[in-house]
């Protein structure tokens, strides 16, 4: 039995959709832990490219099994045109393919109206947020006052819930943004009506994980975002709103740790960011121009313009000791073709002196100025590679330099968008 955790290393939009695609060949279940529809995977599979932001990509495969779990923030008219998406691909999804855990909380319009109006009132001091509701839903777990997905089961539960919220969170809208209020009975009508058609759906997803286990089934769980997005260890404030770090499947889908076997980190062969806060190795030149059109470097769910910067191994490695990670997967190595020199941040300078983790304290963060370890480019087309010996000597010098900063192995190469655009070194499961 193998079960393993992928987890983005950066920020976010490592590529861990594609990764999660090829491994859940080789496992049974995927296990989507945390986060909501703010993030996106986007997979190319026979040419034709899938962007899922609740439902785990593993759904591409007819024989595995998909599940939701407690730990994610679902917002349900998001996951209910997601399964109509895959239907009209021609993907029927079933409750044989996925399961929704009944202890995940719901996103209510009143959630996805406070976190817009937030964001307008923040004006220059902006987090970037996505403005889907996400925070002010973890918000309300926290403050135990969430619906979850067991409520769309009790239609007396899930009015009640509505209206005592929608009392306190009248008031925040009205009286502190000055926005518009928002009615009880259309948010009543709307949750009911997306309820009869997502109960089928409706698990205890431990429970089902429990019996996957015992049956020595493959297990594969999927974050979303990225490690320094943590809330807890991120660049916080400007992080999302739970815990995308590996340690998270555990609470987000209801095992214990001693069932978590293998963890790879999902490394971009350089650096992105999407939204406000500190970006060491950002390139706001033609070079961060270039990578930014190569890489074609916009959000899957917003669609916004990713800043892009060198490759900050000081993020990874901070990375690794979070997560506790057994190896890599480095993709995108195909957006390095064709820059003359490369350059790898393999430390900061702070204040005179050389740091080698990101400082909690923004601005001491903002002092800190990249180490670089200069390379040289190569100009051959990489995409075609399938062993690591396909590679220019200089891609190779690249990857063995990410692996030795690291200090752990890589087992999975990306060199293109395809399934087959991959170079597999060793196999996590």
């Amino acid at each position: 039995m193998s079960n393993t955790v992928v987890v983005g290393t950066q920020w976010g939009d490592e590529g861990k959709g594609k990764v999660v695609d090829l491994l859940t060949a080789r496992a049974d279940l995927v296990v989507r832990f945390q986060g909501g529809n703010n993030a996106g995977h986007t997979l190319v599979v026979n040419g034709q490219q899938y962007i899922f932001h609740l439902i785990p990509s593993g759904i591409l495969y007819e024989d595995k099994k998909c599940l939701i779990g407690n730990g994610v923030v679902v917002d349900p008219e998001v996951l209910l045109e997601e399964i109509e998406d895959l239907k009209k691909a021609g993907i029927e999804v079933t409750p044989k393919r996925l399961s929704l855990s009944d202890k995940a909380h719901l996103i209510m319009p009143y959630h996805r109206a406070i976190d817009l109006a937030r964001e307008d009132a923040k004006g220059k001091g902006r987090i970037g947020t996505t403005g889907r509701g996400i925070g002010p839903c973890y918000e309300d777990k926290m403050a135990r006052t969430g619906v979850r997905v067991v409520d769309l089961t009790e239609p007396e539960t899930l009015e009640e819930k509505i209206r005592t919220n929608l009392k306190e969170k009248n008031f925040y809208l009205t009286k502190f943004f000055d926005a518009e209020a928002l009615d009880a009975q259309p948010i009543l009508d709307q949750y009911l009506g997306m309820a009869e058609k997502l109960g089928i759906f409706i698990t205890d997803v431990s429970v089902e994980l429990e019996q996957a286990l015992n049956a020595n089934k493959k297990i594969l769980f999927e974050g979303a975002q990225g490690t320094h997005l943590d809330v807890d260890h991120g660049t916080y404030p400007f992080v999302t709103s739970s815990n995308p770090l590996s340690g998270a499947a555990c609470a987000g889908a209801g095992i214990g740790p001693n069932q978590l076997h293998h963890v790879v980190g999902i490394v971009k062969a350089y650096t992105t960011r999407v939204g406000a806060g500190p970006f060491v190795t950002e390139l706001t030149d033609e070079i961060g121009d270039c990578i930014q059109e190569r890489g074609k470097e916009f959000g899957a769910t917003t669609g916004r313009r990713r800043r892009c910067g060198w490759l900050d191994m000081v993020v990874v490695k901070d990375s690794v000791r979070l997560n506790g990670l057994d190896r890599l997967a480095i993709t995108k190595l195909d957006g390095r073709t064709g820059l003359e020199k490369l350059n790898i941040c393999v430390s900061y300078e702070l204040e005179g002196e050389r740091v080698n983790h990101r400082q909690a304290s923004l601005k001491r963060q903002a002092l800190c100025s990249p180490v670089y370890k200069e390379m040289p480019g190569w100009q051959e087309d990489i995409s075609q590679a399938r062993d690591i010996s396909q590679l220019p000597q200089q891609a190779r010098a690249y990857v063995e330099a990410i692996e030795e900063l690291a200090g752990i192995p890589i087992s999975i190469i990306s060199v293109g968008a395809g399934r087959e655009a991959t170079i597999m070194v060793q196999n996590p499961f």
